[in-house]
């Protein structure tokens, strides 16, 4: 088990052990040669990690804690700027760009709160994918059957697994269509994607300004309502988790379940039947909106046209510096005109209203956070068609709650020493606080048998 930020705060509150502790061995596990560093972070603050350690130390002991996560290690996915730094978002184009003057108001806020920021994360190129393959700074292995090379998850690819190999307490990500609780179920650690207004996006690179939101990647539900609160820059309310029988949970009938593998399948059935056996009821229901997703996208969503907004003199002067598989889908926004644009903006605001009637009643939905367990990094470099598909599978589900505009967290569901697989506890925009209390229930009683 990772240790938590309340853990974590205790120890160093105790004297146990200190922030300088805690950050040399961070850096050391990034450092290590036969680990995943190199390919998790695309740089490393060193001398700026250790400096802020030790003046977190300080002002501990002068009695001073500025908030849970003082002290504790943090990495930040490389789309946030941070002054002096350069945003390079996982690409080759950007790396020679100017440094940031200022940081991103999320990072403000993280250091403000006594974070070590212990450096950028890899990522998807520009976060455009839900793989996380990245051609120019490598793609670093998931925990799970490192030997064999699984995907981690992406966009969000370097946060996940900073977390799940404790080279950082915890990470901050995007969440386009699933980046932060992709890595997050396929490195066995918890996300939450918030309601996209709650977190200021002031500093971040852009991919869609319609569906993009930032969150916490972290051991536990309490980790990322620590740090959700930190970046909404809210106090930290403690959760209060519900009992399980006042619970109401809807399952989508159609969608989220095709094309499932056995194992997601059988630990996501096992996690509703835990949940059921201990008095929350569950019902089945019909979301037909879900099932217009793949006409409604079918010109490239939302997602391709920003994207194309924000990169097309980008890819006029670079296009050769680009993963092509990540130009072929920005590429896809040229097929949208503006009457194209606008009708779909209208058409979301109709879908949230009717997809919101159908789940008001409810506590959350729930469905695996991916149908499919990770697959090898290899047969996804080697093969475009194995690419796309394994890629458009992976966000299907995720990537319906960014459309809701709601709220998400993945949890771990998975039995001890099996293939990782995540268990997605959404709901409607503005549900935040409920969904993690909801999520805090739910992961108590999962947690029982692991």
């Amino acid at each position: 088990m990772l240790p938590t930020v309340t853990e974590l705060q205790h120890a160093l509150e105790a004297g146990i052990v200190t922030s300088v502790d805690l950050t040399r061995a961070a850096l050391k596990r990034i450092d290590d040669p036969d680990g995943e560093g190199s390919a998790t972070f695309t740089k490393v603050f060193h001398t700026q990690a250790m400096a802020a350690a030790q003046a977190s130390d300080l002002l501990r002991a002068a009695g001073l804690t500025r908030s849970l996560i003082d002290g504790l290690p943090i990495s930040v996915k490389d789309l946030f700027d941070i002054a002096g730094e350069t945003t390079t978002a996982g690409s080759a184009v950007l790396k020679n760009a100017a440094p940031a003057e200022h940081n991103a108001v999320i990072v403000q806020r993280l250091m403000q709160a006594g974070a070590v920021i212990i450096g950028t994360s890899n990522m998807t190129e520009f976060a455009f994918s839900g793989l996380g393959i990245n051609p120019h700074y490598g793609t670093p292995r998931s925990p799970w059957q490192r030997n064999t090379g699984h995907i981690p998850g992406g966009s969000s690819s370097g946060a996940g697994v900073s977390v799940a190999d404790q080279m950082a307490v915890a990470a901050i990500g995007t969440d386009t269509g699933g980046s932060i609780r992709i890595p997050s179920a396929y490195c066995g650690i918890t996300g939450f994607k918030p309601t996209a207004a709650r977190i200021p996006s002031d500093g971040a690179l852009p991919l869609s300004f319609s569906l993009d939101s930032s969150g916490p990647l972290a051991p536990s539900v309490q980790c990322c309502a620590i740090l959700d609160a930190i970046l909404a820059g809210e106090p930290y309310i403690p959760l209060q988790a519900p009992t399980l029988r006042q619970l109401r949970f809807a399952i989508p009938s159609s969608v989220v379940l095709d094309d499932a593998d056995h194992h997601v399948r059988q630990s996501f059935e096992d996690a509703v039947a835990l949940l059921a056996s201990n008095g929350a009821i569950i019902d089945t229901i019909d979301i037909p909106e879900f099932s217009e997703l793949p006409y409604l996208n079918r010109m490239g969503g939302l997602v391709c046209a920003e994207a194309w907004a924000i990169h097309k003199e980008l890819i006029k002067d670079h296009a050769d510096a680009y993963d092509p598989r990540v130009t072929s889908r920005i590429l896809r926004g040229r097929e949208q005109d503006a009457a194209d644009y606008i009708e779909l903006t209208q058409i979301r605001q109709d879908w949230i209203a009717s997809v919101e009637d159908r789940i008001q009643h409810y506590d959350a939905l729930l469905m695996p956070t991916t149908p499919i367990t990770a697959p090898t990094i290899a047969e996804l470099q080697e093969n475009d068609d194995a690419y796309y598909a394994a890629n458009g599978l992976i966000l299907r589900n995720p990537a319906v709650i960014n459309f809701l505009d709601g709220c998400a967290l993945s949890v771990p569901c998975h039995a001890k020493n099996t293939a990782p697989v995540g268990l997605m506890i959404a709901g409607a925009g503005g549900w935040d606080r409920h969904i993690l209390e909801v999520g805090l229930a739910i992961e108590g009683l999962l947690s029982q048998g692991k």
